[in-house]
This record gives C-alpha cells, sequence and structure tokens, in this order.
C-alpha cells in the first residue's frame, strides 16, 4: 500500500511539471475577474486562477477531492457570487458538492470561500468544471478535469497521456453574458485558450507538438455554451476510446462531433512525415465558420517541423463518427427489459418553446428560491410540493428509469446532460433502432433533429437532487431543465451536509437582500 501510493503519487507530480498551471484534486481555486485577450480582442472575464480555460485539474482514481473555491469577484455585470460543478463525477452521498446553484446549493458570495470535498472511488476518464450560475460560465469560468487510472484498460495503445494531450474546444463571446441580445452567436473558437476572430485573424494559435512514430492519448473536450465542433486532424485518423468518462470499445473515425459538454479519448499515431498539420473545429453556429485565415483552427506540429502554419488541405469526411456503433469496453447489464417503456418508471419530455421560454412538459425550469436539496432536507417529499413546481420529478430508489426525448423544438441539435449518473443510450440521434445489448454509455447526449427519439435508461442507486439540463447554457437560462428527485425518503441519512454548507444560503441571502 505505501508503495503504490508513492508511486501514485510520483506519477502525479510528473503531470503537474508538464505547466505549471496545472493543479491536484486538493487545491485553492481562486475565481477571479481579470482582463484578457485570447483572440486579440481585450475584454473582462471571470475566470479560475485567472487563466483561460482554467487549471488543468489532475488526479488518480480514487483520490479525495478537497477543492477549496474562493471567491474574488468584483464585477456585477458577470454576478459577483458563483458555483462549481464537477461535470460527470457521480457525487454517490455527497450531492450537496455537487455544485449546481439552486438544486443542490446556494452561491457563494464574493469575498467568501467554500470547500467541495468529495470521493471518486471509481471514476476515471475526461471530465471537467465550470460555474453553474446563470450563463457565467460563457465569462471564462470553465476547465478540464482528468482522472488516470493506473491499471487503464487502454494502456497499451498509447505512450503518452498528460496535460499536454488535453484538448479544449470553446466559444468565446466579446460581450459579457448577461449583455448579450438576442440569439447569442459567438464571436471565436478557442482551442487550449487561443484562437482568431475573423474580424482580424492575426492571433496566435494553439500548437500541440508530436514526436514522429509516437502514439498519442488526446482528451478533447467540448467546454462551449453553444456550438457543436466537427473537430478533424488533416493526414490523421483517430481511434476514440472514452465517451464521458466511459471505456470504448475502439473505433476509427476522421471526424468527431462534439457536443456542448462532451468529451472522447481518441489515440492519434504521429505516423505522418515531419510537418504541421491543421487541426479543424468547425462550429455549427458562430459568426464565422469555416476556416479562412486560420479561424477555428490549431496546429498539429511534429517535432522538426519548421515554425510555420500548415499547408494541408480539408479532406472530405468519410468516417464520421457514429455515436450508435460506440461500444462500451465492459458491457453491463441495462436497467430494465429489452422493450420500448418496459421499465419501472418512464417518462416523455414533450419540448416546447412559447417564444420566452422553453419548456419541458409544459413548465419552463425557472431556479428556486431554496435549494432543492435543502427542500428535501426540511422534509419535502412529494413532487407536487417542490418548487419550481411542475420542474421536480420524484423517482422511486434502485428501479430501472427511460428517459425519451422527441427532437424538433427550436435551437436544436440539444445536447441533455444528467447530473448523478452515467446513462445507457439505447436509442441514438439518427437512429431508429434500440440497442439494448451493449449501448454506450454516457453522461451528455445529442437528442438530434425532428424525428428522432433519442431514449436513455439509468437505474436510481444515488440519492439526490439531479438536474437534467440542456448544456446550451442560453437554453438552460430560459427555462430548459427538470430535476430529479431520487429516493427523496434516504437523502437527508444519504447525504449528511457540512456545517459550511448549511451557511451558503443565510449569507447568500443577506447579501442579496433577500428575506430568508
Amino acid at each position: 500500500m505505501c508503495y503504490n501510493t508513492f508511486w501514485r503519487f510520483t506519477l502525479l507530480l510528473g503531470l503537474l511539471g508538464k505547466q505549471a498551471f496545472a493543479i491536484g484534486p486538493v487545491s485553492v481555486l481562486e475565481i477571479v475577474n481579470k482582463v484578457i485577450a485570447p483572440d486579440g480582442i481585450a475584454r473582462d472575464t471571470v475566470l479560475a486562477q485567472g487563466v483561460f480555460p482554467g487549471p488543468p485539474i489532475v488526479a488518480w482514481k480514487g483520490d479525495r477531492f478537497l477543492i477549496n473555491v474562493v471567491n474574488r469577484l468584483v464585477n456585477e455585470t458577470m454576478l459577483t457570487s458563483t458555483s462549481i460543478h464537477w461535470h460527470g463525477l457521480y457525487q454517490h452521498s455527497s450531492a450537496w458538492a455537487d455544485g449546481t446553484a439552486f438544486v443542490t446549493q446556494c452561491p457563494i458570495v464574493s469575498g467568501k470561500a467554500f470547500e467541495y470535498a468529495f470521493e471518486v472511488p471509481d471514476q476515471t476518464g475526461t471530465f471537467w468544471y465550470h460555474s453553474h450560475l446563470a450563463t457565467q460560465y460563457c465569462d471564462g469560468l470553465r476547465g478540464a478535469l482528468v482522472i488516470y487510472d493506473p491499471d487503464d484498460p487502454h494502456g497499451d495503445l498509447y505512450d503518452v497521456d498528460d496535460e499536454s494531450t488535453i484538448i479544449t474546444l470553446a466559444d468565446w463571446y466579446h460581450v459579457a453574458a448577461a449583455l448579450q441580445t438576442g440569439i447569442p452567436e459567438s464571436d471565436t473558437t478557442l482551442i487550449n485558450g487561443l484562437g482568431r476572430w475573423f474580424g482580424n485573424p492575426t492571433s496566435e494559435l494553439a500548437v500541440i507538438t508530436v514526436q514522429q512514430g509516437k502514439r498519442y492519448r488526446f482528451r478533447l473536450l467540448n467546454i462551449a455554451c453553444d456550438p457543436n465542433y466537427m473537430f478533424s486532424i488533416d493526414g490523421h485518423t483517430m481511434s476514440v476510446i472514452e465517451a464521458d468518462g466511459q471505456n470504448t470499445e475502439p473505433l476509427n473515425v476522421d471526424t468527431i462531433q462534439i457536443f456542448a459538454a462532451q468529451r472522447y479519448s481518441f489515440v492519434l499515431e504521429a505516423n505522418q512525415p515531419v510537418d504541421n498539420y491543421w487541426i479543424r473545429a468547425n462550429p455549427d453556429r458562430n459568426r464565422a465558420t469555416g476556416f479562412a485565415n486560420g479561424i477555428n483552427s490549431a496546429i498539429l506540429r511534429y517535432e522538426g517541423a519548421p515554425n510555420e502554419e500548415p499547408a494541408t488541405t480539408e479532406a472530405i469526411s468519410s468516417r464520421l463518427l457514429n455515436e450508435a456503433a460506440l461500444q462500451p469496453l465492459t458491457g453491463l447489464p441495462v436497467p430494465g427489459l429489452p422493450a420500448v417503456g418496459d421499465v419501472d418508471y418512464a417518462l416523455n419530455l414533450n419540448l416546447t418553446n412559447n417564444g420566452t421560454y422553453f419548456l419541458v412538459n409544459g413548465v419552463p425550469f425557472i431556479p428556486p428560491p431554496i435549494p432543492v436539496l435543502l427542500q428535501v432536507l426540511n422534509g419535502t417529499i412529494d413532487a407536487r410540493d417542490f418548487m419550481p413546481h411542475g420542474s421536480v420529478y420524484t423517482l422511486p430508489r434502485n428501479s430501472s428509469i427511460e428517459l425519451t426525448m422527441p427532437a424538433g423544438v427550436v435551437g436544436g441539435p440539444h445536447p441533455f446532460h444528467l447530473h448523478g449518473h452515467a446513462f445507457y443510450v439505447v436509442r441514438s440521434a439518427g437512429s431508429e433502432e434500440y440497442n439494448y445489448v451493449n449501448p454506450v454509455q454516457r453522461d451528455t447526449v445529442s437528442i438530434g433533429s425532428a424525428g428522432d427519439n433519442v431514449t436513455i435508461r439509468f437505474r436510481t442507486d444515488n440519492p439526490g437532487p439531479w438536474l437534467l439540463h440542456c448544456h446550451i447554457d442560453w437554453h438552460l437560462q430560459t427555462g430548459l431543465a427538470v430535476v430529479f428527485v431520487e429516493d427523496a425518503q434516504d437523502i437527508k441519512a444519504d447525504v449528511p451536509v457540512p456545517g459550511e454548507w448549511k451557511q451558503l444560503c443565510p449569507t447568500y441571502d443577506h447579501q442579496m437582500h433577500i428575506n430568508p
């Protein structure tokens, strides 16, 4: 045991040494306002540690997380309170640390700190963290979180997997989120925090360096507020081995469509001539698409290649990633029986828009004045008694659950994320087939376009209030969400909350001048 602990600690130090900005699972995370210009246009932002994206948080399987979030925000336009969600982590017995404002906590006010303490005993893979208060993460508060597996079953497929192989895709706005009007469109695509604005495409681009002959595990994260991206690397194929923290059978592709909040790991063999190659991330919604003058791009540079921009050309994709073709590396029984609706609890989510709000089964999600978790701890059990009325569903414990989400509502395709779980995608967008044998598991799924009826299943083995929402942040802000209170009767016993958590709401109410 002592040797194993020392070995993991040594490897973690090696990862942290790659770049100074990475932090470990026991850290202080300062949230600050700072003016930056990642595409050449300066603006004030909300950042973790004053950098964009925020510093990667790296850990090893089984590590305990103790992250003290210190709020130093002063810009009221972008909100001076905050909360941090650890996207993709289940938070078993620690729902209070999920970081979802007005669902699992009140926000952390400026000048205060709050420590998120939680165990991650059995999850590994690629995750991320971001503000979960209004649209604050669109102003910059987002970063990667990676949990490494010392016994990675895919470990023999690659030679390099460290901070240098993390690739983040982000939309960037020159105007603060709260000041956006109409349907917001991002100005620039940032790859690893750098990109070119189409209005003055002269900024520095991110460069990812590889050595010819080596195999790299790249961890691709869409940390955008809105767009999905068509991602490719000229001259190279990608072997996908992970989706949203779930190991998959290797699948060779040349293009990955990655939706907001999704993550993929892929293995790339640096088997091409020493040169520079374009990395492309074409957004579906942006003020400028395509790749003219290096927009929506980064550079893959082989060691020994000249320090210049690539001359490579984009190939026509012949192997676009098909989610329905992804299979889990280790198959687990799909909850329920192999027929539509043959589960303990089935729910159809009818998604509409009334011109102002998105509605789920006729109701927009409006954040309640009292967090749902606090309502549970205060004795609320019945779905009819929860706030916001009509947006909270109670789920029975240890039950098979099926959710169907017919597409077609304006603003799609909508990527839906479920907190507290990974789910089985038994019917994917673009497919009419149901897979009850070996469907991919993940935590964020696109529901596709009109005619699609994406269907997911999961088992209620994690007591807590869990948000299901569209991860286009503008849509969440306008109501596209519901809360599932899972096993309400056992939450109080299963989710012991710390004293500091109990002080968040009184402190927030006082600072916001709200009567408690």
